[in-house]
């Protein structure tokens, strides 16, 4: 599949849907609700989108994610995380499933602590400047999102998955990102 040549930004948190309502009243943007949908399903909606932006609530990482949550918080076995980081890698060849540009992550503070670290350490640590949070009172969320959206900062692209969500289980909650920073 091939993928849209806009800037794709995944909305993640509450208020999700506020803030696509929001930036969906913008110029150039494509605002998808996505949130549940198959992944090749979200995949193919943004790929056929022709916008310059396109925003989603679809986390193709929300299974990895939970995984490797689910690991740590000893809910979960080293067995369930991989066999997620496998199926998350084959949607990514088979281009079912793409990773967005951009994470708009709200409220990261108000998050449960180990799921402020998947999103500033173990996924931030990947590219620091593609997760970007969002904060500001609830009032004020749909504005800020809007604002963040016209302005993203330019940085590396992320690494193909296939390079990182291996070694993704070494990984250590409150230390990833400590040691080793890559390089921006």
């Amino acid at each position: 599949m091939e993928g849209t040549t806009g800037t794709i930004v995944a909305v993640v948190g509450p208020g999700a849907d506020d803030v696509l309502a929001s930036v969906d009243a913008l110029d150039g943007v494509s605002a998808l609700s996505l949130r549940g949908s198959e992944p090749s399903l979200a995949a193919h909606r943004i790929s056929a989108s022709g916008t310059p932006w396109v925003v989603h609530d679809a986390d193709p990482l929300e299974h990895v994610a939970s995984a490797w949550i689910e690991l740590f918080e000893e809910r979960a076995t080293l067995g369930v995380l991989e066999a997620e980081i496998g199926d998350t890698l084959r949607q990514f060849e088979r281009g079912d499933a793409l990773m967005p540009d951009y994470y708009l992550v709200l409220e990261p503070d108000e998050a449960p602590e180990i799921w402020r670290h998947w999103w500033c350490g173990a996924l931030g640590h990947r590219a620091p400047r593609r997760i970007v949070p969002v904060h500001a009172p609830e009032a004020e969320r749909r504005e800020q999102a809007a604002r963040m959206l016209r302005s993203l900062p330019t940085s590396r692209p992320w690494p193909d998955p296939a390079t990182w969500l291996p070694g993704l289980a070494m990984q250590i909650p409150d230390r990833v990102g400590l040691r080793d920073r890559d390089p921006e």
